[in-house]
Order: structure tokens, then C-alpha cells, then sequence
């Protein structure tokens, strides 16, 4: 059969959708197109907030590290005047010393 004829069959036995079909059609591509949308605009929010988590962790390690070493600082200054005035109380107020007896 020559191509001519096979594509005057398809043709003949072709039909055609309706207005309703196509619309439905049309809104289920359009469905498809705003979920796609979506999934991208999630990604980006997840690239977002991973890079916020990154940046966040970074902050709390310096403010540990901070932490640790005025703990550090805190210790050897209370040794130093440990050292020079025994022990005892201080009122951080007044700066009144008050040995133990």
C-alpha cells in the first residue's frame, strides 16, 4: 500500500475531540505544570533552609566554644584569688571578701 493511501486511511478513520475533552485535557496539563512548579519552588525553600541550618550550627559552635572558654577564664581567675586571698565568699555588690572560718 503507497504511503499516500495509508495516510488517507488514518485521516478517514481519524476522529476528532471534543471542545469538553480537549478543555479537560488542557486542565490536567495545567495541574501537572503548577505541581511541577511547586516541587521546584520546595526545592529551592529546602536549599534555603538547609543553608540557614548550615549558618545556624556554625553560630552555636562559636557561642560554645565562647562558653567553654569563659568557663576557662572563670576558673583560673577563681583559683588566682583563691590563691592570693584563701577561700571564702565575695559580694560581687560590694566587692566585700568574706573568708571561711
Amino acid at each position: 500500500m503507497p504511503e499516500e493511501s495509508k495516510l488517507a486511511d488514518k485521516l478517514e478513520n481519524s476522529q476528532k475531540f471534543t471542545e469538553d475533552e480537549i478543555k479537560k485535557i488542557k486542565e490536567v496539563q495545567d495541574e501537572y505544570f503548577r505541581i511541577q512548579n511547586t516541587f521546584g519552588q520546595l526545592s529551592i525553600s529546602e536549599i534555603r533552609l538547609a543553608e540557614q541550618e548550615a549558618l545556624l550550627q556554625k553560630n552555636v559552635e562559636q557561642v560554645r566554644e565562647a562558653f567553654v572558654k569563659v568557663q576557662v577564664k572563670e576558673k583560673e581567675l577563681l583559683d588566682e584569688l583563691t590563691k592570693k586571698y584563701g577561700e571564702g565568699t565575695l559580694d560581687p555588690t560590694s566587692g566585700q571578701f568574706t573568708p571561711n572560718k
